[in-house]
């Protein structure tokens, strides 16, 4: 819980300090030739998918949230570190999102990476999470050690003798 937690944290301070520099202004801050802070809100899904169709934020923010508790209850009982650092990202990630449509009724986006005028979607730290412990789960269930636990912790699942001298 505590990658989700620290997430969670990391992710909206961060926007609260993007909210501050730049809702005054409305300008963009140049970072690099390529890279600069600018202040957006999505109010649809990811890369502004449905934006505009008139759902309600609240049905967003309650489909973050049951996806993030979901996540959360799979990281509770996750046995590596690389299944409990993914899946905190991603239900961080998930709760900090569903935070700003309940607050904002929308999510706010300021990462702006472009090359010349192709602009990449914005987007935030907490969609990083969500996509870099997507990432991480998916190489974690390509390896050999996919289901193994780490060491010193026990294997969750109960197993019984069967009559026949079988195991369940």
């Amino acid at each position: 819980m505590l990658w989700a937690a620290a997430w969670y944290a990391i992710d909206q301070v961060s926007k609260w300090a993007v909210i501050q520099a730049l809702s005054a202004s409305g300008d963009a801050i140049r970072v690099t030739p390529f890279f600069r802070l600018v202040l957006g809100w999505n109010d649809g899904v990811s890369f502004g998918l449905f934006g505009g169709s008139g759902v309600p934020p609240w049905i967003l923010a309650a489909l973050s949230t049951a996806i993030a508790v979901a996540v959360l209850v799979w990281l509770g009982r996750a046995t590596t570190f690389w299944i409990r650092a993914a899946a905190g990202l991603v239900g961080g990630g998930a709760l900090a999102n569903a935070t700003d449509r309940l607050r904002f009724g929308a999510v706010t986006d300021f990462l702006d990476f472009h090359v010349w005028s192709l602009h990449w979607p914005a987007f935030n730290l907490a969609d990083t999470g969500i996509v870099v412990g997507t990432g991480l789960l998916m190489l974690h269930s390509l390896g050999g050690d996919a289901g193994r636990a780490e060491p010193g912790i026990e294997n969750r699942r109960e197993t019984r003798n069967t009559p026949d001298g079988g195991r369940l």
